[in-house]
């Protein structure tokens, strides 16, 4: 019983072998074809994908407050930022209408597109919706570096980095200044006589 179950194992490998080899070998023999990529349609494919597509991240810098949740979102690390301190602004979300103070800014925001696996959790943890998927896939190169996107230029990021100290500086004198503001009141407030009833 054993030996037959051996032998027909023997024969199932050597017929399914052949069976694959005359395919392969009938292409030998056959001229070649040359396949139009991509396939010509009447609309760009972009246009045709559904609205939720996951595509190539894009992020819109004027809206990122450098929270860094994408980056620890991303369960294979290919979010690189570096955050700095910028004077306080407010930026409006599109999607909500919210208003969200922004007090740090990327000095470098990078992703590493060749080790993204397009989960969509950066996304998902985005507060004010700055990092998104487009619709684009197509990024072939033969250069790895080519497939780190880079938002931040290079003169930007010098620029920023050379500003923060200067901008630590004019918060911490704005918080003294509030805080002396805060005890002036409280000091006043001691020295006023109470209102007779």
């Amino acid at each position: 019983m054993a030996l037959n179950h051996y032998f027909n194992n023997i024969v199932t490998a050597t017929t399914s072998i052949f069976e694959g080899m005359s395919i392969t070998f009938s292409h030998l023999l056959r001229k070649p074809v040359t396949i139009q990529y991509p396939d010509r349609v009447e609309k760009p494919v972009q246009e045709m994908l559904p609205a939720r597509y996951r595509g190539i991240l894009d992020l819109d810098i004027n809206l990122c407050t450098a929270c860094t949740a994408c980056q620890r979102a991303c369960p294979i690390d290919c979010i690189h930022i570096d955050e700095v301190k910028v004077d306080k602004t407010y930026i409006i979300v599109p999607e909500t209408g919210r208003k969200v103070a922004k007090i740090k800014s990327p000095a470098v925001f990078n992703i590493n597109i060749a080790k993204c696996m397009y989960c969509g959790l950066c996304t998902e943890a985005c507060s004010t919706s700055a990092i998104k998927h487009t619709p684009k896939f197509e990024m072939s190169t033969d250069n790895l570096n080519n497939l780190i996107l880079r938002f931040v230029p290079p003169e930007e990021s010098e620029r920023l980095k050379a500003e923060e100290p200067e901008v630590i500086k004019r918060a911490e004198e704005r918080k003294a200044a509030e805080a002396a503001a805060r005890a002036a009141a409280k000091a006043a407030e001691k020295k006023s006589p109470p209102d007779p009833e």
